[in-house]
């Protein structure tokens, strides 16, 4: 019998039964009941007001700040019809969760009596703090202010909670000086630079309408469920996200029966709550499945314009983790939350389009003769090849770094693949002459009751860190507990700068007299000829491919954050930014310290979090069983026996080892060195590998104390128990 906290856990679990959930509504009857939505505000607004406000969401600019009381009275209408007594503004700092402010509708009376109020001030802007929030240096502790704006391209909703209702209104955060201190902020402002360059190019392309050109992302989110039970007796997992200390169960995912098995009731219930909150608040959930780990899973979205789509990706995870303590479990959003099998990510499927042009990454049926289309795509192709590093360092991690190049994850080498259509395609460039492309053909399948159907023209690669999927690009590095607005911010500058570069020599080839199909060929090719060395679709894995990414085609391979990071302090990243508007020098060094100081305190609260559970956990129980082991090895001996004493010696040695390893932590801990490079090697090289040592000694103990005795719950029990 396991020991009394863990068995009492143990029966809870066995106990525990689906939630009984509210009956099924239909779609269209759920879809967007909670969001202050165009359609509702059609209704709820004077003609002339949403006109501007359309125009402006649609088409761009600034909203005519007279119209903003309107607004305001109808968005307090409609909220507190449905029972919203407070509102706050939504923003997202750099801690890659969300942030609320909220303030009630009440305004107090001089005859006592209170009426609720809201204002196109009190609607537009707010004020918490801007210094308590990670910032990089740009606010000191004194400089306490910060404004939040509305951003009204992303609909204000209703968050209901057990007690009550509150509008929700996204926002931008910046300081009083005028920086961005949040994520979204730059996200628009990227948005505006892809903007700025693909009219350019479009037009060049002899495009007379062009509407906006914006991003659109699809954020696969993956996680883990392990009942709340066991995470009450981790505290690894309670702090950290995930268990610092654990010895792999004898199955773990090796059969490969998890992945897209039937979904557990008590799981499946959960999720349909979750969809459910997330359909009223217009969060196009599309997919749902188990993933290969045991206890891991996955939930995806349609493909939204970006900004909507990130602080959709944010009430993705609010919701998974609210629904999940509801339903007796805790959501794991650490990207490796146990050791040994596979961790989870955050694939980002990235494209950008317009309403006149469409997705303008689509090759279409002939991709060879589609200018647009290659000449968007050399545009990414450039792009990830001079800023690979960049993209490396905009996931960069502390937890991402055990999932990144494990043989589960893509590799920390920033490749992009084609597939074998496209790749051709741009070969042919390379080389001088475009023959034709690909077709991928009808599947045969041999059965005669099944009908055929079309192939795709090229295969998957699930080993590459930027991969084209047929009109977009997935990528795939990103980590599960990552905001997305990081991943596009980088993406979207550098397809910017990229598109701005083809632009302007197209331009120049046009000059010189050359066709347009000759002068765009001309471009593509030197893109090839400069570029190309990032386009490959092998096995992302292979030991081959590492030496020969770095050796032959000078990619970097940043294993690790304090590697990755640094890239933010390179002067081409900071032109980049500067240059297409994004990220001023200062905002871009204030984002580098503030990631820094977060890989670093990771890392430390892990640490010190090993050393308690090693010392008040793991020994009292090792000691305590040697002591029972030694007093039955005496009564064998009095019995005449011949006692097995390897067991003791064992447990002896790793118990030795495990006093060891926490000296050495404990002293690694004591005098971290000064400066945000120095600090991360520190953890990289020394913290770390400490950690690992001192897990090994613990895992060992576990693989042989009694398991009455052992206080943690196992892996066997977490992955498998729901």
């Amino acid at each position: 019998m396991p020991s009394p906290q863990r068995f009492a856990a143990l029966q809870q679990i066995q106990r525990r039964r689906p939630m009984t959930t509210e009956a099924p509504e239909s779609l269209e009857a759920l879809w967007g009941r909670d969001v202050f939505s165009l359609t509702v505000m059609k209704e709820a607004l004077p003609g002339r007001v949403f006109k501007s406000v359309q125009r402006t969401i649609k088409e761009g600019g600034k909203l005519d700040l007279s119209m903003a009381n309107a607004v305001a009275e109808a968005m307090k209408a409609w909220a507190t019809a449905r029972g919203a007594l407070y509102y706050a503004h939504v923003f997202y700092p750099l801690t890659n969760s969300t942030a609320e402010k909220h303030d009630g509708f009440i305004v107090p009376k001089a005859d006592g009596q209170a009426i609720a109020t809201f204002t196109g001030k009190l609607l537009v802007q707010g004020e918490p703090d801007g210094s308590s929030f990670p910032n990089g240096g740009i606010r000191s502790t004194f400089e306490a202010r910060g404004y939040t704006a509305w951003d009204i391209t992303s609909p204000a909703y209703l968050m209901h909670t057990p007690n009550g209702v509150t509008l929700c209104i996204p926002t931008v955060f910046v300081s009083w000086t005028g920086e961005a201190l949040d994520k979204k902020t730059p996200l628009l402002r990227s948005n505006g630079a892809v903007n700025r360059q693909a009219q350019r190019l479009l037009q060049l392309l002899g495009n007379n309408e062009v509407a906006p050109v914006n991003s659109s992302c699809g954020a696969e989110q993956e996680y883990f469920l392990v009942d709340s039970a066991f995470v009450a007796l981790r505290p690894d997992l309670l702090l950290s996200g995930r268990t610092i200390f654990g010895k792999p169960p004898a199955k773990g995912q090796q059969f490969d029966d998890h992945y897209f098995g039937a979904i557990p009731e008590r799981v499946q219930v959960f999720m349909q709550d979750v969809e459910r909150q997330l359909y009223r608040l217009g969060v196009p959930a599309k997919t749902r499945h188990n993933e290969v780990a045991p206890g891991q899973f996955e939930i995806a979205p349609f493909h939204e314009a970006a900004n909507v789509a990130t602080d959709h990706q944010q009430l993705t995870m609010t919701v998974l983790r609210n629904t999940a303590r509801k339903h007796g479990f805790t959501c794991l959003l650490h990207e490796k939350p146990f050791a040994g099998i596979n961790g989870s990510g955050k694939h980002v499927n990235w494209s950008i389009g317009n309403a006149t042009q469409g997705n303008l990454l689509d090759p279409g049926s002939t991709p060879h003769q589609n200018l647009q289309f290659l000449l968007f795509c050399g545009a990414v192709i450039r792009g990830v090849h001079r800023f690979g590093p960049l993209l490396r360092s905009v996931v960069a991690t502390a937890g991402n770094d055990h999932r990144l190049g494990a043989n589960e994850a893509p590799p920390a080498i920033i490749s992009v693949y084609l597939g074998s259509q496209l790749e051709d395609v741009f070969n042919q460039i390379r080389v001088g002459e475009i023959t034709g492309s690909s077709d991928g053909g009808v599947m045969q399948l041999g059965v005669d009751t099944l009908p055929e159907f079309a192939k795709d023209p090229g295969d998957r690669n699930r080993t590459s860190p930027f991969a084209f999927t047929g009109n977009r690009f997935e990528f795939r590095a990103v980590g599960s507990g990552q905001s997305v607005a990081g991943p596009l911010v980088a993406l979207n500058t550098i397809m910017a700068d990229s598109l701005q570069w083809i632009t302007d020599q197209l331009e120049a080839e046009l000059q010189r007299g050359q066709s347009l199909e000759l002068g765009a060929f001309a471009v593509l090719r030197q893109v090839m000829e400069q570029h190309g060395a990032v386009v490959f679709g092998g096995d992302g894995y292979a030991t081959s491919w590492h030496e020969q990414a770095v050796q032959e085609r000078g990619l970097e391979n940043l294993r690790s954050s304090a590697d990755a990071l640094p890239v933010l302090r390179r002067e081409a990243v900071r032109t980049l930014f500067e240059q297409q508007g994004v990220l001023s020098a200062v905002e871009l060094e204030s984002r580098y310290e503030v990631y820094a100081e977060q890989y670093c305190l990771a890392i430390e609260v892990e640490a010190r979090l090993a050393l308690q559970m090693a010392r008040t956990l793991v020994y009292p129980a090792a000691v305590r069983y040697l002591s029972e082991l030694g007093g039955a090895l005496q009564e064998q001996q009095a019995m005449g026996l011949h006692p097995n004493l390897a067991v003791r010696n064992q447990l002896g040695d790793l118990l030795n080892q495990l006093n060891n390893h926490c000296d050495a932590l404990e002293t690694g801990l004591a005098e971290p060195p000064h400066g945000s490079e120095a600090h991360m090697r520190h953890c990289a090289d020394q913290l770390m590998p400490l950690l690992l040592e001192l897990r090994q000694a613990v895992d060992g103990l576990e693989a042989v104390v009694d398991d009455t005795l052992w206080p943690l719950p196992s892996y066997q029990e977490m992955l498998f128990m729901r």
